[in-house]
């Protein structure tokens, strides 16, 4: 079509097109209808089954209720175990090794497995729900730990105003971890043995509600964190 006929063309209704940088800083800022965050929810579970028997878990349940306005009422549940068998854990001699010190700089979701062994099993698994309906009960404290130790190997499962963290250590063969802090969700397996099946299991909830607040819907994890600081009892 000649350049002419191209010009004469009518213009489009006014519509034109936003750019990817512009698009990137508006993505999930809005919601339909008026809805907004009621409650935050994160639930951990970590499990280990080590090459002589033993048996460790950890589990964390971590809810924020911002139903009151933007300070959140804030309950976090710990709980640890662990199972030890006769046999002696293994000895040191192995010239395997892993390293994920790297991962405290890692912001955004994290999952790292590192292996360095034969027959091992390991598997991160992280899901979200998001849903409208009724907030589930709080219970627990605002802050707290729990811990167990059994020779060497160790369960612990905090929450600090700053870190909830979940962590599964073995002498010798390594660590599994799950964490939610200010800019960071994580999950990482790092093991330096044989025949070790471990795994972890990470759900986030948001529940949706009409509310008075203007607590916007994308109020994010880190920022859900960063407000639970300086929370006191009863608040």
């Amino acid at each position: 079509m000649p350049a002419a006929v191209l010009a004469e063309q009518p213009r489009g209704n006014g519509l034109t097109e936003i750019p990817d940088p512009e698009l990137n800083l508006m993505r999930g800022r809005y919601t339909v209808g008026g809805n907004n965050v009621a409650w935050f929810g994160v639930t951990m579970v970590s499990q280990w089954q080590a090459a002589n028997g033993t048996a460790m878990q950890g589990a964390l349940t971590l809810g924020m209720d911002f139903r009151q306005g933007r300070t959140p009422k804030v309950s976090f549940t710990p709980s640890v175990s662990i199972t030890a068998v006769d046999a002696p854990l293994p000895q040191g001699g192995s010239i395997a090794s892993v390293d994920s010190s790297g991962l405290a700089n890692a912001s955004g979701l994290v999952q790292s497995v590192q292996v360095a062994g034969d027959g091992n099993v390991a598997r991160n698994v992280t899901s979200l729900t998001l849903r409208d309906g009724e907030v589930p009960a709080m219970t627990g404290s605002e802050v707290g730990t729990a811990s167990a130790q059994q020779g060497g190997a160790r369960a612990t499962a905090s929450f600090d105003n700053n870190q909830a963290r979940l962590l599964l250590q073995l002498d010798g063969v390594g660590e599994v971890q799950q964490w939610i802090r200010n800019g960071s969700v994580g999950q990482s397996i790092a093991l330096a043995g044989d025949g070790q099946q471990v795994g972890n299991r990470l759900q986030i909830e948001l529940v949706r509600q009409n509310l008075a607040s203007n607590t916007p819907l994308t109020q994010n994890i880190a920022q859900a964190m960063a407000l639970t600081r300086g929370i006191g009892p009863g608040q």
